[in-house]
């Protein structure tokens, strides 16, 4: 009788309930998911070389065109001289979309984001507003610093700011560009999930397309529907859209949205399909 009471104990307070926990007063809600995956993204270095790649790149080709402007006889905005390097820093925002999301699949990163927030679609809207707007504010101030540099080259036949078909709308399309450029790159990162397959995916579509649509010129009229599709690639509708005094600014716009929308539409719905 005296061994069975350390048992009546033991089981009596088993079934005890346990204070309850207090509840934690922080929650994963969207805007912590941005925050975190903004510190992901701007502590990678290869973040930073991209975003220094470009910039470079961008004002030495501004540089270069502000000093030969002279000898385009007059046949140059001044405004391209600031944005007509985008075709080829987009390129870089492109790649930096790929490997703001492949890296993570590469080294496993992706599981414990994921475990973290399990809605997916969030973690993927997330990173398209971080990567979307670093890229724009690289974008931005790299034109700043463009057009501080090449303003004294230039002289009286620099950008006329009071026409804004001339100035704020171009360089504005050029900043949307970049930024649609680097979202490419990011859904298709999230469709292959390989830093080179997705790579090779940006640059095929950003780069290699347009250029081989355009072999159809020589063609003959017979295929021309395929130099016409070519209008609809990404750089065309940049050009497009930054082209001064455009007509056909506002389809330049709407088809950068377009890709990205696409591509970020199917890298949604395969996250939903498909395990980490």
């Amino acid at each position: 009788m005296t061994a069975a009471a350390p048992v009546d104990a033991t089981v009596d307070a088993a079934a005890a309930p346990r204070p309850a926990r207090p509840a934690s007063p922080y929650r994963l809600s969207f805007g912590r998911v941005v925050r975190s995956e903004w510190i992901k993204l701007l502590t990678l270095r290869s973040t930073w070389w991209s975003l220094g790649v470009t910039v470079a790149l961008s004002l030495a080709i501004s540089l270069m065109m502000a000093s030969a402007s002279r000898d385009f006889g007059g046949g140059l905005a001044p405004v391209m001289t600031i944005v007509m390097p985008m075709q080829f820093t987009m390129l870089v925002a492109g790649i930096l979309g790929a490997i703001a999301v492949t890296g993570e699949y590469s080294t496993g990163m992706i599981r414990s984001t994921f475990t973290a927030e399990p809605h997916r679609g969030a973690v993927l809207g997330a990173k398209a507003i971080v990567v979307a707007v670093v890229m724009a504010l690289a974008t931005a101030l790299t034109y700043l610093v463009a057009i501080l540099l090449t303003a004294p080259i230039l002289g009286g036949a620099g950008i006329d700011w009071s026409d804004a078909a001339q100035s704020w709308v171009p360089l504005g399309a050029g900043v949307f560009a970049m930024a649609m450029f680097a979202l490419i790159g990011l859904g298709f990162g999230f469709i292959i999930r390989n830093g080179a397959g997705a790579i090779a995916a940006t640059v095929g579509v950003l780069f290699v397309l347009p250029i081989v649509l355009n072999m159809f010129v020589f063609a003959g009229e017979s295929w021309q529907w395929i130099v016409d599709l070519g209008q609809y690639l990404p750089m065309a509708a940049a050009q497009m859209a930054t082209t001064p005094a455009g007509d056909d600014v506002l389809r330049g716009i709407l088809t950068l949205a377009a890709w990205p929308a696409a591509l970020l539409l199917g890298a949604w719905a395969a996250l939903r399909t498909r395990d980490a």
